[in-house]
């Protein structure tokens, strides 16, 4: 999967030199970007991944926006391609403020593309007061709120191109000092320097966040009187092991060209992030949308980086520091929370991020002050959507997609099911085979199920009935302890132009460095129907319906096969179907 930042090229217009021609723009690149990728697919085991990203001041943003859509000249489309706004925080003040926006080629304003912060705010001023005299030919002027709604616009009709933020990502990064981040990667957790002479790379790990909870009363898994909490001493274990083991990727790791390898022997950075997220607020027992689950993620995740951090100082003075480390945010004594202040600063305002801490930082600030760091960035989290699966956890830090669901991928079709959910209702003794049909009818979700106590629909609510700033307020909890960045989905049911709008402006003012996915709901959804294998709402062949299908399935006779695989349970009893369980490992169907 990579990252590309495309800000460089010139804007279309542009005056050529050589051949005293005009450039064809950025798009005409960018085609060749998604051919490439469509073509290289590891042999066939692995689709190509590629993610363009644009600054928000190039004269070509408004046709970058366009790229995924499905209308318009389809030879100036990228429909197997990822894209990302890379915007930087004049822009949205900008747009906070109501004021105008400057868009340039970047052959006239070369700078713009290394620079941040106050520095860019006034290179760029300058550079419309220039286009204002009229020195500019390429420029145009336009109300910064028309281009942000063109951008959630194209958000919310195509999923593209994702929100990022350029200047949080290079004021914030450990690395400031020796180069500028330019794009993050495919999945938009990586906020490493690029250059002509670099670029970036990242070894990344995950730890599971689930097996390092530790019980702390009595009873079983399940039950109510059981507390949970995080086992630090066993994840400072686990991270001072990944930390050793991402190091050394570095050092045996095959690189392709010199540039990366180059790259990554002088700056070694690693990314290790977690999964498990959702898992663990289970067995807490707090509800996503809750003001305790954003506790859990801001002590969880300090936790985390603390003990990776603390893992590159003993690695550093073991092994030595990395090559660029004189002069970095970890050289001049600032951890990635006290650059929030730095952030706030730059931007003159606009961050309003909790900031209370829980462990002993002054300790930590003091042994890298002594032996430095062996990495130049330690965290990063990375979906880990296949991974999760394997092991049976939740992805990353997603809250939980639907409680039964399909994943596809080239391996197969998989069925997911959340078995938490599947063990509190067994406890209730609720597990039966009308709550199997009805979780399935109502695609994975409690929330119209009556007979299900009302903390356990909140507790087990799915993705899209958490409002999405629970998500946001989550990730900024997250983000102040990173020295990367986050791959960040925003799920929103009934997405709106005003949804949007306070969501991602909320995002830049936690201080978020990257946003993901955008997902919303389908405006329909697949009718519900029976099958002949005695699947969702099955009727005996009397038309009689079944307890669990009554009032919502077809007769016997018209019912549409969902799969040519019989359960063992139906075939058994053919005139009055029942349902298996969906973790019977005796099933047919269920396997």
């Amino acid at each position: 999967g990579l990252g590309n930042d495309w800000t460089n090229v010139r804007a279309l217009g542009s005056h050529i030199k050589g051949t005293n021609g005009k450039s064809q723009g950025v798009v005409p690149f960018l085609k060749v970007v998604n051919d490439t990728a469509v073509a290289v697919n590891q042999g066939g085991k692995r689709k190509g991944a590629v993610c363009s990203y644009l600054e928000t001041w190039h004269l070509d943003i408004e046709e970058f926006l366009e790229l995924r859509k499905n209308t318009g000249d389809d030879r100036r489309r990228t429909h197997d391609m990822n894209t990302a706004n890379w915007i930087p925080d004049l822009f949205m003040k900008r747009v906070m403020e109501g004021g105008d926006w400057t868009l340039f080629s970047p052959a006239d304003v070369p700078d713009l593309h290394d620079k941040w912060g106050r520095k860019f705010e006034e290179a760029y001023t300058r550079y419309e007061d220039k286009a204002a005299r009229g020195e500019l030919k390429l420029s145009k002027k336009i109300p910064a709120v028309q281009l942000w709604r063109k951008m959630l616009s194209m958000l919310f009709e195509t999923g593209h191109p994702w929100i990022t933020f350029k200047d949080a990502c290079n004021v914030r990064s450990p690395q400031s000092h020796v180069g500028t981040v330019h794009s993050s990667n495919l999945c938009t957790e990586i906020t490493l320097n690029t250059s002509d002479t670099e670029i970036a790379v990242c070894n990344l790990g995950s730890v599971n966040l689930l097996a390092h909870m530790k019980k702390i009363g009595k009873g079983d898994k399940a039950s109510k009187e059981t507390a949970w909490e995080l086992d630090h001493d066993k994840l400072k274990a686990t991270i001072k092991t990944a930390m050793r083991m991402l190091d050394n990727v570095i050092d045996i790791n095959y690189y392709a060209v010199a540039k990366a390898r180059n790259s990554n022997l002088k700056h070694r950075p690693v990314g290790l992030g977690i999964m498990g997220f959702q898992d663990c607020l289970h067995l807490l027992q707090h509800p996503y949308a809750s003001d305790d689950a954003m506790d859990f993620a801001d002590r969880s995740m300090e936790a985390v980086c603390y003990y990776a951090y603390w893992a590159s100082t003993e690695l550093a003075e073991e092994r030595g520091r990395y090559a660029s480390y004189k002069g970095s945010l970890w050289d001049r004594g600032i951890m990635p929370q006290d650059s929030l202040k730095m952030l706030r600063d730059e931007r003159g305002g606009y961050v309003e991020v909790d900031e209370s801490v829980a462990m002993d930082w002054g300790g930590l600030r003091a042994r890298v002050k002594e032996h430095g760091m062996r990495n130049s960035n330690c965290v990063a989290i990375a979906p880990t959507a296949t991974i999760s699966n394997i092991i049976g956890v939740a992805a990353s830090i997603e809250p939980e997609y639907q409680n039964i669901y399909v994943k596809s991928n080239l391996s197969g079709e998989f069925t997911v099911v959340n078995e938490h959910l599947v063990a509190e209702l067994k406890r209730l003794d609720l597990w039966d085979d009308v709550m199997v049909s009805d979780l399935k009818y109502f695609d994975g979700s409690l929330a119209k199920i009556d007979r299900v106590p009302e903390q356990l629909r909140r507790l087990y609510a799915t993705a899209f009935e958490v409002d999405a700033t629970w998500l946001v307020e989550a990730g900024a909890r997250r983000q102040k302890w990173i020295d990367q960045a986050q791959s960040l989905n925003i799920y929103m049911a009934g997405a709106s132009g005003k949804k949007l709008d306070e969501t991602y402006k909320l995002a830049w003012v936690r201080g978020l460095k990257t946003t993901y996915y955008l997902r919303t709901l389908a405006a329909t959804s697949a009718e519900k129907s029976t099958g002949q294998g005695g699947e969702l709402n099955a009727v005996s062949s009397s038309g009689a319906a079944s307890a669990a299908g009554a009032g919502r399935a077809m007769s016997g006779k018209n019912a549409i096969p969902t799969s040519g695989v019989q359960s063992a349970h139906t075939a058994q009893e053919p005139d009055a179907a029942k349902f298996c369980a969906i973790d019977d490992p005796t099933c047919e169907s269920c396997q």
